[in-house]
């Protein structure tokens, strides 16, 4: 069965951007960037992969995207339909009628079509975000890949949106990086019941 992960960039207050979707308040550093580009290369959008010269760098830990509304909207504002057209794209959304064939739209119960896709053969299935998602998938969710930076927003969108769910989840690795930054990973505990 294929692995659901939540791949995000967070405040040390927990939130994943400002409350107007602002994410330049992060530091950058070009070890934490050269780390990030060989573990996941598939989080690379498209364009920036072909930008970085890293067009034929294949899949190595997912084959399929999904994300909300909000995360696909930025790439839709600068003309990009498929912003991860090396990954088969699915966004949720309710209002959107998709812009290109190759972006499936679930309008109602993505857990459902994330249990459908979990079930199937192949590389894992990336989670995109937002927070609004991540809250409704948390009980699919196996495995977070989180990008701790030395910063505190004040306010903003917050990673889960999910009510109170105490879930429990296993650190499995960790690095740090010249920018303050930690990656990391945790792979979700013994599921009970």
């Amino acid at each position: 069965m294929r692995e659901l992960t939540y791949y995000i960039a967070l405040t040390i207050d927990g939130f994943i951007a400002g409350p107007n979707d602002e994410i330049d308040f992060y530091p950058l550093a070009d070890d934490h960037t050269a780390y990030m580009n060989e573990q996941y290369p598939e989080m690379v959008p498209t364009h920036l992969r072909q930008a970085m010269g890293m067009d034929d760098v294949p899949n190595r830990r997912f084959d399929t995207v999904v994300m909300g509304r909000r995360t696909y909207d930025p790439a839709l504002e600068v003309g990009i339909t498929r912003p991860y057209a090396h990954l088969r794209q699915i966004v949720a959304s309710r209002s959107l009628a998709s812009p290109d064939p190759a972006v499936e739209v679930v309008r109602d119960d993505p857990r459902a079509r994330v249990q459908e896709l979990k079930a199937e053969d192949g590389l894992g299935i990336y989670l995109a975000g937002g927070g609004q998602l991540a809250g409704q998938l948390l009980p699919e969710i196996d495995r977070l890949v989180v990008k701790k930076y030395p910063v505190i927003a004040g306010t903003g969108l917050p990673a889960f949106a999910a009510g109170f769910q105490p879930t429990r989840f296993t650190l499995e690795e960790a690095a740090t990086f010249s920018n303050g930054c930690a990656v990391l990973t945790y792979r979700r505990s013994e599921r009970t019941g």
